[in-house]
């Protein structure tokens, strides 16, 4: 793999910390600035649209709010009406339908009427995913 090195000077390092010698360089951060053209082309090529980054961002976002996930959850066992939401979440049923509709308008879930009851689910195999693997995720040991 061909490294092509930074046409600018050397870029001055952070002072060590006295007797700590695993901190004197940043450890997130290259050491030298080099550009690998290889991996920069397979990673351009990779990058999705604009439109669907965008969208991505829209729904992640929706799934950020911690009601949302609170509900995503729930409904991760499978369906629920608005009052059992309510009541698993600990808001009012106005909120929980509040936070639904949001949740529709991104097609994180589905709902249907049966009398005067509204039972919602997750709309997809797509969104069942997404919230398990989020929440096992922020479950796992931070430790490296």
């Amino acid at each position: 793999m061909q490294m092509i090195a930074d046409s600018h000077p050397a870029r001055p390092r952070a002072a060590p910390v006295p007797g700590n010698a695993d901190l004197d360089a940043s450890p997130d951060t290259c050491e030298v600035s080099c550009v690998h053209p290889e991996a920069v082309q397979r990673a351009r090529s990779a990058l999705p649209g604009q439109q669907a980054v965008e969208a991505a961002s829209a729904l992640l976002k929706a799934v950020a709010d911690p009601t949302r996930l609170r509900l995503l959850s729930a409904l991760n066992t499978g369906e629920l009406c608005v009052c059992d939401l309510a009541a698993v979440v600990g808001i009012s049923e106005s909120a929980v339908s509040h936070q639904l509709r949001l949740l529709r308008a991104h097609r994180l879930v589905a709902f249907r009427k049966e009398g005067r009851i509204a039972y919602y689910r997750l709309l997809d195999h797509h969104v069942t995913v997404l919230i398990g693997s989020a929440l096992d995720h922020a479950g796992e040991d931070s430790r490296f």
